[in-house]
């Protein structure tokens, strides 16, 4: 039997939206009002399909994924549900809890909030 390659494949989505830290001390310049152009890299891992030669159609991603985009661009992220911080951490958390159970291959979220500034999010919770 011939074995089956496990890849990762991911595909980055982009949105504009504005946010206001609110955690942060006195003074700093995040707790402004300010926004980003945000990229968002969703990656998927799994055993390539003998059938198809694919672990997952880019197509597939991009339904789950880009309404949830959508929900986001050109938005006020203070006043999206369930992004408490809207720092680029709770934003991919936000993105994982709501991809994870319809892309149970899901591996990795990234938010890049910069072209310098990037966090992955790999689904791991601590009490």
């Amino acid at each position: 039997m011939k074995k089956k390659p496990i890849v990762a494949i991911s595909k980055r989505f982009s949105f504009d939206a504005a946010h206001q830290l609110t955690g942060v001390p006195d003074g700093h310049p995040c707790g402004e009002l300010h926004g980003h152009s945000y990229s968002i890299e969703v990656e998927v891992k799994d055993a390539i399909d003998p059938g198809v030669g694919w672990v997952i159609d880019y197509r597939e991603i991009k339904r789950v994924v880009q309404p949830l985009v959508d929900q986001l661009d050109h938005k006020f992220l203070n006043d999206v549900d369930g992004l408490e911080y809207t720092t680029a951490e709770d934003i991919a958390a936000w993105f994982w809890e709501k991809i994870k159970p319809k892309m149970p291959q899901l591996t990795r979220i990234s938010v890049m909030e910069t072209p310098t500034n990037r966090c992955d999010f790999y689904g791991e919770y601590r009490d």
